[in-house]
Protein backbone atom coordinates (compact mmCIF):
# COMPACT_ATOMS: atom_id res chain seq x y z
CA UNK A 1 0.00 0.00 0.00
CA UNK A 2 1.14 3.52 -0.75
CA UNK A 3 1.39 5.30 1.54
CA UNK A 4 2.20 2.41 3.83
CA UNK A 5 -0.15 2.20 6.83
CA UNK A 6 1.20 2.85 10.30
CA UNK A 7 0.49 -0.19 12.48
CA UNK A 8 2.54 1.12 15.39
CA UNK A 9 5.71 -0.67 14.36
CA UNK A 10 7.82 2.31 15.44
CA UNK A 11 5.42 4.20 17.68
CA UNK A 12 3.57 1.85 20.03
CA UNK A 13 5.05 1.60 23.50
CA UNK A 14 3.72 -0.99 25.93
CA UNK A 15 3.47 -0.88 29.72
CA UNK A 16 2.74 -4.49 30.69
CA UNK A 17 -1.05 -4.18 30.68
CA UNK A 18 -1.49 -7.65 29.15
CA UNK A 19 1.44 -9.42 30.79
CA UNK A 20 1.07 -13.18 30.58
CA UNK A 21 -2.16 -13.07 28.56
CA UNK A 22 -2.81 -15.33 25.56
CA UNK A 23 -4.58 -13.84 22.55
CA UNK A 24 -6.02 -15.05 19.24
CA UNK A 25 -6.62 -12.44 16.53
CA UNK A 26 -8.24 -13.14 13.17
CA UNK A 27 -6.97 -11.12 10.22
CA UNK A 28 -3.79 -10.43 12.17
CA UNK A 29 -1.45 -10.11 9.20
CA UNK A 30 -2.47 -6.59 8.17
CA UNK A 31 -4.56 -3.54 8.98
CA UNK A 32 -6.26 -3.24 12.34
CA UNK A 33 -5.52 -6.86 13.24
CA UNK A 34 -1.82 -6.34 12.69
CA UNK A 35 -1.85 -3.19 14.83
CA UNK A 36 -3.65 -5.06 17.62
CA UNK A 37 -1.13 -7.93 17.42
CA UNK A 38 1.81 -5.53 17.75
CA UNK A 39 0.19 -3.68 20.65
CA UNK A 40 -0.76 -6.88 22.47
CA UNK A 41 2.79 -8.23 22.20
CA UNK A 42 4.28 -4.98 23.47
CA UNK A 43 1.84 -5.11 26.38
CA UNK A 44 3.17 -8.56 27.31
CA UNK A 45 0.77 -10.99 25.60
CA UNK A 46 1.57 -14.06 23.53
CA UNK A 47 -0.30 -13.84 20.22
CA UNK A 48 -1.74 -16.36 17.77
CA UNK A 49 -3.16 -14.87 14.60
CA UNK A 50 -5.14 -16.16 11.63
CA UNK A 51 -4.61 -15.05 8.05
CA UNK A 52 -5.15 -16.19 4.46
CA UNK A 53 -2.29 -18.36 3.10
CA UNK A 54 -1.62 -15.89 0.27
CA UNK A 55 -0.67 -13.27 2.87
CA UNK A 56 2.33 -15.26 4.09
CA UNK A 57 4.83 -12.42 3.58
CA UNK A 58 2.79 -10.10 5.80
CA UNK A 59 2.39 -12.86 8.38
CA UNK A 60 6.15 -13.35 8.58
CA UNK A 61 6.56 -9.65 9.31
CA UNK A 62 4.00 -9.79 12.11
CA UNK A 63 5.61 -12.89 13.60
CA UNK A 64 8.98 -11.14 13.63
CA UNK A 65 7.49 -8.07 15.32
CA UNK A 66 5.90 -10.20 18.05
CA UNK A 67 8.99 -12.32 18.71
CA UNK A 68 11.13 -9.17 18.84
CA UNK A 69 9.21 -8.34 22.02
CA UNK A 70 10.15 -11.69 23.54
CA UNK A 71 6.60 -12.99 23.12
CA UNK A 72 5.35 -16.19 21.51
CA UNK A 73 3.97 -15.72 17.99
CA UNK A 74 1.73 -18.39 16.45
CA UNK A 75 0.81 -17.75 12.78
CA UNK A 76 -2.17 -19.86 11.65
CA UNK A 77 -2.95 -19.73 7.91
CA UNK A 78 -6.32 -20.80 6.52
CA UNK A 79 -9.75 -19.78 5.26
CA UNK A 80 -12.23 -18.86 7.99
CA UNK A 81 -15.12 -19.31 5.56
CA UNK A 82 -14.72 -23.01 6.32
CA UNK A 83 -16.24 -24.27 9.57
CA UNK A 84 -13.61 -26.97 9.99
CA UNK A 85 -10.78 -24.45 9.79
CA UNK A 86 -12.43 -22.15 12.35
CA UNK A 87 -12.59 -25.02 14.83
CA UNK A 88 -9.01 -26.02 14.09
CA UNK A 89 -7.82 -22.43 14.33
CA UNK A 90 -8.96 -22.19 17.93
CA UNK A 91 -7.68 -25.65 18.82
CA UNK A 92 -4.24 -24.89 17.37
CA UNK A 93 -4.07 -21.50 19.09
CA UNK A 94 -4.99 -22.98 22.47
CA UNK A 95 -2.47 -25.81 22.08
CA UNK A 96 0.37 -23.49 21.08
CA UNK A 97 -0.38 -20.76 23.62
CA UNK A 98 -1.30 -23.06 26.48
CA UNK A 99 -4.73 -21.49 26.87
CA UNK A 100 -6.75 -18.50 25.69
CA UNK A 101 -7.62 -15.25 27.48
CA UNK A 102 -8.42 -12.86 24.62
CA UNK A 103 -10.30 -13.47 21.36
CA UNK A 104 -10.35 -10.75 18.72
CA UNK A 105 -12.77 -11.40 15.84
CA UNK A 106 -11.39 -8.94 13.33
CA UNK A 107 -11.11 -10.51 9.85
CA UNK A 108 -13.53 -9.04 7.30
CA UNK A 109 -14.48 -8.99 3.63
CA UNK A 110 -15.83 -5.92 1.83
CA UNK A 111 -16.63 -5.26 -1.82
CA UNK A 112 -18.18 -2.02 -3.09
CA UNK A 113 -21.02 -2.29 -5.62
CA UNK A 114 -22.84 0.73 -7.08
CA UNK A 115 -26.21 -1.09 -7.19
CA UNK A 116 -27.92 -3.71 -5.09
CA UNK A 117 -28.44 -5.63 -8.33
CA UNK A 118 -24.66 -6.03 -8.64
CA UNK A 119 -24.31 -8.08 -5.44
CA UNK A 120 -23.97 -11.70 -6.52
CA UNK A 121 -24.84 -14.78 -4.44
CA UNK A 122 -21.11 -15.55 -4.37
CA UNK A 123 -20.30 -12.15 -2.90
CA UNK A 124 -23.05 -12.53 -0.31
CA UNK A 125 -21.58 -15.88 0.70
CA UNK A 126 -18.06 -14.47 1.00
CA UNK A 127 -19.22 -11.44 2.99
CA UNK A 128 -21.49 -13.26 5.40
CA UNK A 129 -19.24 -16.28 5.89
CA UNK A 130 -16.17 -14.13 6.57
CA UNK A 131 -17.82 -11.45 8.67
CA UNK A 132 -20.54 -13.40 10.50
CA UNK A 133 -20.39 -17.18 10.17
CA UNK A 134 -16.70 -17.29 11.05
CA UNK A 135 -17.20 -14.96 13.99
CA UNK A 136 -19.90 -17.27 15.35
CA UNK A 137 -17.96 -20.48 14.67
CA UNK A 138 -14.69 -19.21 16.16
CA UNK A 139 -16.42 -17.84 19.23
CA UNK A 140 -18.27 -21.12 19.74
CA UNK A 141 -14.99 -23.03 19.56
CA UNK A 142 -13.30 -20.60 21.97
CA UNK A 143 -16.00 -20.61 24.66
CA UNK A 144 -14.83 -23.76 26.50
CA UNK A 145 -11.38 -22.21 26.89
CA UNK A 146 -12.41 -18.76 28.13
CA UNK A 147 -12.28 -18.55 31.90
CA UNK A 148 -13.44 -15.71 34.17
CA UNK A 149 -11.39 -12.64 33.33
CA UNK A 150 -11.26 -13.44 29.61
CA UNK A 151 -12.33 -10.97 26.92
CA UNK A 152 -13.93 -11.20 23.48
CA UNK A 153 -13.47 -8.20 21.20
CA UNK A 154 -15.32 -7.97 17.89
CA UNK A 155 -14.62 -5.50 15.09
CA UNK A 156 -17.86 -3.79 14.07
CA UNK A 157 -17.93 -0.55 12.04
CA UNK A 158 -19.51 2.85 11.75
CA UNK A 159 -21.32 1.16 8.85
CA UNK A 160 -23.55 -0.46 11.45
CA UNK A 161 -24.90 2.99 12.35
CA UNK A 162 -24.38 5.09 9.21
CA UNK A 163 -24.28 2.67 6.27
CA UNK A 164 -22.95 3.70 2.88
CA UNK A 165 -25.00 3.07 -0.23
CA UNK A 166 -22.38 0.95 -2.03
CA UNK A 167 -21.43 -1.63 0.61
CA UNK A 168 -24.88 -2.77 1.66
CA UNK A 169 -23.99 -6.41 2.39
CA UNK A 170 -20.94 -5.40 4.43
CA UNK A 171 -22.96 -2.88 6.45
CA UNK A 172 -25.58 -5.55 7.15
CA UNK A 173 -22.95 -7.81 8.67
CA UNK A 174 -21.51 -5.05 10.81
CA UNK A 175 -24.95 -4.21 12.21
CA UNK A 176 -25.34 -7.90 13.02
CA UNK A 177 -21.98 -7.89 14.82
CA UNK A 178 -23.19 -5.06 17.07
CA UNK A 179 -26.28 -7.12 17.94
CA UNK A 180 -24.20 -10.28 18.44
CA UNK A 181 -21.87 -8.42 20.79
CA UNK A 182 -24.66 -7.08 22.96
CA UNK A 183 -26.52 -10.40 23.09
CA UNK A 184 -23.43 -12.45 23.88
CA UNK A 185 -22.40 -10.00 26.58
CA UNK A 186 -25.69 -10.70 28.35
CA UNK A 187 -24.85 -14.42 28.29
CA UNK A 188 -21.21 -14.27 29.27
CA UNK A 189 -20.76 -11.25 31.53
CA UNK A 190 -22.35 -13.07 34.51
CA UNK A 191 -19.76 -15.81 33.93
CA UNK A 192 -16.88 -13.34 34.11
CA UNK A 193 -16.18 -13.11 30.37
CA UNK A 194 -16.46 -9.61 28.92
CA UNK A 195 -17.73 -9.08 25.35
CA UNK A 196 -17.27 -5.76 23.52
CA UNK A 197 -16.73 -4.39 20.04
CA UNK A 198 -14.77 -1.63 18.37
CA UNK A 199 -16.53 0.30 15.60
CA UNK A 200 -13.97 1.94 13.31
CA UNK A 201 -14.71 4.73 10.90
CA UNK A 202 -12.53 5.12 7.78
CA UNK A 203 -9.16 3.46 8.37
CA UNK A 204 -6.33 3.05 5.89
CA UNK A 205 -6.12 -0.74 5.50
CA UNK A 206 -5.97 -3.32 2.67
CA UNK A 207 -9.72 -3.82 3.09
CA UNK A 208 -10.18 -0.58 1.15
CA UNK A 209 -7.73 -1.32 -1.66
CA UNK A 210 -9.00 -4.84 -2.32
CA UNK A 211 -12.27 -3.59 -3.78
CA UNK A 212 -13.74 -2.28 -0.55
CA UNK A 213 -13.97 1.19 -2.07
CA UNK A 214 -14.62 2.31 -5.62
CA UNK A 215 -11.62 3.88 -7.35
CA UNK A 216 -13.29 7.30 -7.20
CA UNK A 217 -13.95 7.01 -3.47
CA UNK A 218 -10.48 5.64 -2.78
CA UNK A 219 -8.82 8.85 -4.03
CA UNK A 220 -10.57 10.89 -1.33
CA UNK A 221 -10.95 8.12 1.24
CA UNK A 222 -11.52 9.53 4.73
CA UNK A 223 -11.65 13.15 3.60
CA UNK A 224 -15.27 13.56 4.72
CA UNK A 225 -14.45 12.87 8.34
CA UNK A 226 -13.95 15.94 10.56
CA UNK A 227 -10.25 15.10 10.75
CA UNK A 228 -10.09 15.28 6.95
CA UNK A 229 -8.18 12.00 6.63
CA UNK A 230 -8.49 8.27 7.28
CA UNK A 231 -7.27 6.82 10.53
CA UNK A 232 -4.09 4.78 10.78
CA UNK A 233 -4.32 1.30 12.34
CA UNK A 234 -1.92 2.40 15.10
CA UNK A 235 -4.53 4.95 16.19
CA UNK A 236 -7.16 2.34 17.00
CA UNK A 237 -4.95 -0.35 18.55
CA UNK A 238 -5.20 1.26 22.03
CA UNK A 239 -8.94 0.54 22.08
CA UNK A 240 -8.27 -3.18 21.63
CA UNK A 241 -5.71 -3.02 24.42
CA UNK A 242 -8.21 -1.27 26.69
CA UNK A 243 -10.91 -3.87 26.06
CA UNK A 244 -8.44 -6.73 26.58
CA UNK A 245 -7.01 -5.23 29.79
CA UNK A 246 -8.33 -6.92 32.98
CA UNK A 247 -8.44 -3.44 34.50
CA UNK A 248 -11.44 -2.69 32.24
CA UNK A 249 -13.49 -5.15 34.30
CA UNK A 250 -16.71 -3.09 34.17
CA UNK A 251 -16.78 -2.68 30.39
CA UNK A 252 -18.96 -5.31 28.71
CA UNK A 253 -21.66 -5.15 26.06
CA UNK A 254 -20.26 -1.85 24.80
CA UNK A 255 -19.35 -0.63 21.33
CA UNK A 256 -16.37 1.76 21.28
CA UNK A 257 -16.19 3.99 18.25
CA UNK A 258 -13.12 5.46 16.56
CA UNK A 259 -14.37 7.56 13.69
CA UNK A 260 -12.26 10.70 13.43
CA UNK A 261 -15.05 12.89 14.78
CA UNK A 262 -18.08 11.33 13.06
CA UNK A 263 -20.32 10.34 15.99
CA UNK A 264 -22.18 7.05 16.03
CA UNK A 265 -25.93 7.52 15.79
Amino acid sequence: MQPRPDHGEQSYRGSGRLAGRKALITGGDSGIGRAAAIAFAREGADVAFGYLPEEEDDAREVKALITAEGRLAVPLPGDIRQHAFCTQLVADAVAALGGLDILVNNAAYQQARPSLADITPEQMDDTFKTNLYALLWITQAALPHLKPGAAIINTASIQAYDPSEDIIDYAMTKAAIVSFTKSLAKQLTPKGVRVNAVAPGPFWTPLQLGGGQSLDDLVNFGSKSPTGRPGQPAEIAPLYVLLADPAASFISGDILGSTGGHPQA
